[in-house]
């Protein structure tokens, strides 16, 4: 198998149109869900944060997906293969982010912190398990934290 098929069970609403790669912890997002998913929702208000995976549709500088580039572009960051990095420049342009769960309406989720522009499709959702999601001795190399500057701030 060399291609799969997924839908698109939702649409990003949050009136932000700049993908720049700044300011993302203050943007609030409501997800829209198509009306056939919507009883998908029920329970999740019991949950604190999800994990939104969605498809990254806007390639705004015409950049071709890369096996290897520096991230974002930056001439401080090392050259690296696409899987060590979070970019959208990738074979399957597809994101994932843990966000923070701000309200539950029939067919309407709201989170703060989801780093997709207005109009993004959203794929799935799962409810953030601490056991499955986290890693209490994760390592990140050194250039991370100054790429990440700012990103989530705001």
């Amino acid at each position: 198998m060399e291609e799969v098929t997924l839908k698109v069970i939702g649409t990003v609403r949050n009136g932000r149109d700049a993908v720049e790669d700044r300011g993302w912890g203050a943007v609030v997002s409501t997800i829209e869900l198509a009306p056939r998913y919507a009883p998908g929702l029920d329970g999740l208000e019991g949950f604190s944060h999800v994990v939104v995976l969605f498809f990254m549709h806007r390639d705004e500088g015409g950049e071709r997906p890369a096996l290897r580039r520096r991230p974002r572009g930056r001439a401080d960051m090392p050259e690296l293969g696409v899987f060590a990095q979070r970019a959208r420049m990738r074979p399957n342009p597809v994101g994932i982010t843990a966000v923070e769960i701000v309200r539950v309406e029939p067919g309407r989720l709201t989170v703060r912190g989801l780093d997709a522009v207005d109009g993004t499709p959203v794929l799935d959702l799962k409810p953030y398990f601490p056991v499955f999601d986290r890693v209490e001795s994760a390592r990140v190399p050194g250039w991370v934290p100054r790429l990440m500057e700012g990103y989530f701030e705001g």
